[in-house]
C-alpha cells in the first residue's frame, strides 16, 4: 500500500469531527515547519515559509509564501472539514423502558439508513471552565454506541421502502438503567459549561476488491480534499503564494463565521497583503491586483458511475473511480467551472501527466452546490470545481479509488507550482 494511502486511512479514522481534523492538520503542518499565526495579531512573513491560521478550532487556512510577491496572485485550494452526522442535544439522555438513548438531531444530509447497526462514537469538543477562563477541549468517548434497526419480523415492509424519522428511529442506544451524565462520562467530571458533541461513524477504513482497487471509509467527502490539498501544499516548491483553505459547515450551507461563506479566506488573503505591503503601496490597489491574478480550485468529491444504477449518470459524461481528477460543470453555476477555468486546469494537469475527466449531472437531476460558489461571494476569483469520483456519497461508509489519492496530490502540487498571468481573455503560464 502506498504510504500516503496508509496515512490517509489513519487521517480518516482519527478525524472524527472538524475539531479533530483541524488538530490533525495542525500537527501535520507543524512537523513540516509551518508556523502558527493568530488572526488577532499583525503578521510578519518571510519568503519561502509555511504558515497557518485556524478559526473556531474547526477551519484552517495554510499557506506558503514563495517569493512573497502578492501582485502575482494566490493559488488557492479549498475543501471542507465537516461530514454528515448526528449532533447531540443538551439534556442528552432520553429513556424508553429500561433503555437509555441519546437525543440527537441530524447534521447535514446523510443517508439515514447507513447509520443503523454500525459502530458509532461520541466526539467533538466541550467548553470547560477553569477559574475565570473558558477553554475548548477536543474529546471522544472510549466506548461505542449503535442505532439498532427494527427486525424484519416486526417491520415486514422494511424492504419495500424504508422511511426513518430522525426523532424516533435515529436515537443511538447508549446504555441500560438510569444512565450516567454523558458529558461527565467522556470528560471525567470536568467543569463543563456546554459542548458541541456529535455521534459519528467509527468504521475502520479498509480497502477491498480483487486488487484492492477501492477504499471504503466514513468522511471521504471531504477529508479527501483536506488531506490531498495539505499534502500537495507541503510537497510543493512554489514561487507564488499558495493557499490551502479548509472550511467547516459546508454540509449545512457554509453560513457561519468559519464557513466558506464567511470572511475567513478574504481575511487571510488581506492579512498576507498587509504583511508584505511597502509603506508607499496602495493596499486596496495591491489587493485588487492580487485577486485578479488568483485562481481557486474548489475541491469536493463527485459522483462516480454506479455499477448497479448507471442510469443515474449523464449519458456521455460518466466518471469512473481510479480514472483521475473530476472537473465538475453545471450550466446554472452550482459549480463555478467555466470553459476558461476548466481549460486552465486541464492544461496544468496535462503538462504534469495527471489524468482527468469531466462531470455533468443528468439534465433532469438536481445538483448540489459546493465551496466555489459560496466563497466567491466574499472574494471573486477565477474558479474551477473538482473532486474525485466516489460512490455512496453521504453514507456513513463511502467508497473511492485507492489510486486516485496520489493522482489528486500530484495534480494539486502541479497547480501550486504553476505561475498564472491573466490578461483579459488570455492566460499565460509561467511555471
Amino acid at each position: 500500500m502506498l504510504k500516503d494511502v496508509a496515512e490517509f486511512m489513519e487521517f480518516l479514522q482519527t478525524g472524527l469531527t472538524p475539531y479533530h481534523v483541524v488538530k490533525n492538520v495542525c500537527s501535520m503542518l507543524t512537523r513540516e515547519g509551518f508556523i502558527a499565526l493568530s488572526e488577532g495579531d499583525s503578521w510578519e512573513l518571510e519568503p519561502n515559509t509555511g504558515y497557518y491560521v485556524t478559526r473556531n478550532g474547526s477551519s484552517i487556512v495554510a499557506f506558503k509564501t514563495g517569493e512573497l510577491n502578492v501582485r502575482r496572485g494566490f493559488n488557492i485550494v479549498a475543501s471542507h472539514t465537516d461530514s454528515p452526522c448526528l449532533k447531540i442535544k443538551n439534556n442528552a439522555l432520553t429513556a424508553t423502558a429500561a433503555y437509555q438513548r441519546l437525543n440527537v438531531e441530524t447534521y447535514g444530509g446523510a443517508l439515514y439508513y447507513t447509520m443503523l447497526d454500525r459502530p458509532l462514537r461520541i466526539a467533538g469538543r466541550v467548553i470547560e471552565r477553569d477559574g475565570d477562563r473558558l477553554r475548548a477541549v477536543n474529546v471522544q468517548s472510549d466506548f461505542l454506541v449503535t442505532i439498532p434497526s427494527v427486525a424484519i419480523h416486526q417491520n415486514r415492509e422494511a424492504n419495500d421502502g424504508l422511511k426513518l424519522n430522525p426523532q424516533v428511529d435515529l436515537l443511538p442506544l447508549i446504555g441500560m438503567g438510569d444512565g450516567e451524565d454523558v458529558v461527565g462520562t467522556i470528560t471525567h467530571e470536568k467543569d463543563v459549561v456546554d459542548y458541541d458533541l456529535f455521534v459519528v461513524p467509527d468504521t475502520e477504513p479498509y480497502t477491498y476488491g480483487a486488487k484492492d482497487e477501492f477504499l471504503a471509509a466514513p468522511r471521504l467527502d471531504d477529508l479527501t480534499g483536506v488531506f490531498g490539498g495539505m499534502k500537495a501544499l507541503i510537497k510543493s516548491n512554489c514561487s507564488t503564494i499558495s493557499v490551502c483553505a479548509c472550511f467547516d459547515n459546508e454540509e449545512v450551507g457554509s453560513g457561519t463565521k468559519q464557513g466558506a461563506g464567511s470572511t475567513l479566506l478574504k481575511d487571510v488573503l488581506n492579512g498576507i497583503i498587509c504583511a508584505v505591503a511597502e509603506p508607499d503601496d496602495a493596499v486596496e490597489e495591491l489587493s485588487r491586483n492580487a485577486v485578479a491574478n488568483s485562481f481557486l480550485v474548489s475541491m469536493d468529491n463527485a459522483h462516480a458511475l454506479h455499477p448497479n444504477h448507471p442510469e443515474k449518470c449523464d449519458p456521455t459524461n460518466r466518471c469512473l473511480i481510479n480514472k483521475g481528477i473530476v472537473i465538475k460543470h453545471h450550466a446554472n453555476q452550482a459549480y463555478l467551472t467555466d470553459g476558461m477555468s476548466s481549460a486552465v486546469l486541464k492544461n496544468i494537469l496535462a503538462k504534469a501527466n495527471v489524468p482527468y475527466q469531466d462531470f455533468f449531472n443528468r439534465s433532469d437531476a438536481r445538483s448540489g452546490s459546493t465551496l466555489g460558489t459560496i466563497s466567491n461571494r466574499q472574494v471573486s476569483l477565477h474558479t474551477v470545481d473538482i473532486g474525485l469520483a466516489q460512490l455512496a456519497m453521504h453514507s456513513f461508509c463511502e467508497t473511492m479509488g485507492t489510486d486516485d489519492l496520489a493522482v489528486l496530490v500530484d495534480g494539486l502540487k502541479a497547480f501550486y507550482q504553476t505561475d498564472l498571468r491573466f490578461f483579459g481573455d488570455e492566460v499565460v503560464f509561467e511555471g
